[in-house]
């Protein structure tokens, strides 16, 4: 909305007073005084756009109320229009010199008279618009300002010749230079840029814009050097200014301070490219330097070898003394194997215990070998942590570009095969990669896939092989046996996936649904009159769960089985891992009814006096053992004192392997109780058991 002017009439005739303020009342608010004084106290007021004043006044001449208007400080300085009758040059001076702008001559011709108002009342709404423009102008100039002052970048303006003209205080910070001293200043003077990787002088993006005439963006690895010294890494870019008809004013540079962010950004590349624990390149970072060296020895003729190193038994370590122990011993390994690498080779954590070698340029195979040997002699230490001493082994894996391998995936996965087969072959040693490797580890795989599904699917096969009272020829119990059945419908025998599965883990459940279905197996026999144990292999892990014995007593339980029909065989290696607590899990189990056998006795690392604190009711003796007594004196030896021990103990005894009839009768001469093993029958399935226990005599 329109804002209304204001004029103040200033006369000593009443007459004039009143025609001018009905003459102009439709053109401004008129407001009137009756002389000099009243006048200027009205103006000083009311401060009216036009004052029309009267020259001949009573008490204060038309010139001085004049000249006390213009020379007070008021808001806005009226337009002041003489009133008066006389027309001599003199007088229109002095009206003029006094501050005057224009007359109204008595006696009043009004259309003249509205016309001259008109006119003066048109160019102060004309000053007004333009004061009110140039005040939004500045207001926006200093809003401007503030925004330039206040922005987190850099900023610097230029004339055309590269001159600063404008610096906010980002810029005077990062460049040291205060804005009064660095104004008419050249840019390249205040703003001195460099290659942070060589320090070489960089030319000022504001430089070649205003050259080429373009925006240009910085160089990148820019680095500002201030005037103090500071160092910044700096990035953005530089464009011209131009008016409205594109004539040039010069260029603005627009840059920040990226220092924190390069920090950042390289720490997080580390973090990404190497292990937490030991600092070392990780699968990522090894997988381009290897990309690299197949790069090079394409050229050289050379060739990569990769080394993959796991360490041996290192996960039961990890489990039985916590991951704390276990992080430094990884890490005084990884310390041992820096020691042995130059600064070509590349030493990389790829796994929780797996570590590779990658010599990226070997020219003899000896190189090789002689790094897999200082390996495994580095290893040979025993790792000292909290006061315990751990003997550890590697296994490696071997796997050499391009004699057996054309990419990069596949170094890593035939090194992985080698390794692999290093451990099935004694472990603590190296192998390298071959085609019959590749054949065995792709077995494996397909071995692992179907005991994933079976274990799934719950379709393990368990057999049952009988145990025989070696005297009467009665069966007395019988073993559960696990097998894997092949998609042709072949069975597959344990020790082509048990090592897998404790490995995997997948050995708890593997044993869980194996002891289930052995119980499921007695309780059918229970329930047809048949009161005969099954026997049932726990591994060491399985043995040594936390809630082992609730397992087996809730499984008993929910199929309301006698506790004493269920026989539990356990290796002396897992017998040995624990001391305290295996007694204290044996005696809970023992406490339920359950019985106890020490399979594969002999072979192990049993104390004796383990064997007496260990409440066991059997001793199994292995296979080899009866497989060797008639060719080898000494094991027939070892079979009677194994006997002789059983019965001074008061266990059972039960032998293993039995294939012929000589073998029965020496060891029911030696004093064993029972046998099991194919003279007597193979591990046969559910149906064919219950057919054989109607054939033939048992103990009921």
């Amino acid at each position: 909305m329109e804002k209304s002017l204001n004029i103040v009439v200033i006369d000593d005739d009443p007459g004039s007073l009143a025609i001018l303020e009905s003459g102009l009342a439709d053109l401004a608010n008129i407001e009137t005084a009756g002389s000099g004084s009243e006048g200027l106290a009205l103006v000083a007021v009311r401060q009216p756009d036009i004052v029309l004043l009267d020259i001949e006044l009573p008490d204060v001449s038309g010139f001085e109320v004049c000249r006390r208007i213009k020379t007070h400080a008021f808001i806005r300085t009226p337009a002041i229009i003489f009133i008066t009758s006389h027309q001599d040059y003199d007088t229109e001076r002095k009206a003029l010199e006094a501050g005057g702008i224009d007359f109204i001559t008595k006696p009043f011709d009004l259309t003249l008279c509205r016309a001259r108002v008109s006119n003066h009342l048109q160019l102060k709404k004309q000053e007004q618009a333009v004061l009110a423009a140039r005040h939004q102008v500045e207001e926006e100039r200093q809003y401007l300002n503030v925004v330039l002052n206040s922005i987190a970048d850099g900023v610097i303006a230029t004339d055309p010749d590269g001159r600063i003209t404008f610096i906010n205080p980002v810029a005077q910070r990062l460049t040291g230079w205060h804005k009064t001293s660095s104004i008419g200043h050249h840019i390249k003077e205040v703003m001195v840029l460099s290659d942070a990787s060589n320090n070489q002088v960089l030319p000022n993006p504001v430089e070649i814009a205003l050259k080429e005439k373009r925006t240009v963006a910085m160089a990148l690895n820019a680095k500002l050097t201030s005037r103090l010294g500071g160092e910044y890494r700096v990035e953005d870019s530089a464009a011209l200014i131009r008016d409205k008809h594109q004539n040039l004013l010069g260029c603005v540079i627009v840059f920040q301070d990226v220092t924190e962010s390069i920090a950042l950004a390289t720490q997080m590349t580390h973090l990404a490219n190497h292990d937490q624990l030991t600092g070392l390149p990780n699968r990522m970072l090894l997988h381009d330097r290897v990309l690299q060296s197949i790069s090079r020895v394409q050229i050289t003729r050379r060739s990569v070898a990769l080394l993959l190193i796991d360490i041996d038994n290192f996960k039961y370590l990890n489990d039985a003394k916590g991951h704390s122990v276990g992080d430094l011993i990884i890490t005084e390994v990884a310390q041992r194997l820096e020691h042995l690498c130059d600064s070509k080779t590349t030493l990389a954590r790829v796994g929780g215990d797996e570590f590779v070698v990658m010599l990226p340029e070997v020219h003899s195979p000896n190189l090789t070998d002689i790094t897999a040997l200082n390996i495994i002699d580095a290893m040979q230490e025993p790792f000292s942590v909290a006061g315990d001493e751990h003997k550890l082994g590697v296994s490696i894996g071997v796997s050499i570009y391009p004699s057996d391998s054309s990419s990069a995936e596949e170094l890593m996965r035939h090194a992985d095969t080698a390794m692999y087969r290093a451990k099935t072959t004694g472990k603590n040693r190296y192998c390298y990669f071959s085609t019959n490797l590749q054949l065995e580890l792709n077995e494996r795989v397909r071995i692992e896939k179907l005991l994933r599904s079976a274990l799934e699917e719950h379709k393990l096969v368990v057999l049952y092989q009988p145990k025989y009272n070696l005297a009467s020829g009665e069966i007395t119990s019988a073993e559960a046996l696990v097998r894997l059945a092949a998609d042709d419908g072949s069975l597959i025998l344990p020790n082509r996936f048990i090592e897998f599965a404790e490995e995997s883990g997948l050995i708890h459940e593997l044993g869980r649904q194996v002891l289930q279905q052995s119980i499921q197996m007695a309780k059918r026999l229970y329930d047809k009159g048949y009161h005969l144990k099954i026997a049932v292999n726990v591994a060491a892990q399985q043995f040594h769960e936390s809630d082992i014995c609730e397992q087996i007593e809730t499984m008993l339980n929910d199929a309301d089985l006698p506790c004493n029909l269920i026989e539990l065989e356990v290796t002396e290696s897992a017998l040995m891992m624990d001391f305290a607590e295996t007694r204290e899990i044996l005696n809970r189990l023992s406490a339920l009814g359950i019985s106890i056998a020490l399979d594969d006795f002999g072979t192990g690392y049993s104390s004796l006096n383990y064997l007496r604190s260990f409440p066991l009711d059997v001793l199994k003796i292995d296979r080899s053992f009866v497989n060797d007594m008639f060719k080898d004196q000494q094991a027939k030896d070892i079979v009677d004192v194994i006997v002789r021990l059983a019965r001074t103990l008061n266990l059972k005894l039960v032998g293993e392997g039995i294939e012929t009839k000589e073998q029965r009768q020496v060891l029911q001469q030696l004093g064993c109780d029972e046998g099991q093993g194919y003279y007597f029958s193979k591990p046969i399935n559910e149906n064919d058991f219950f057919s054989l226990l109607a054939n033939l005599p048992q103990m009921v």
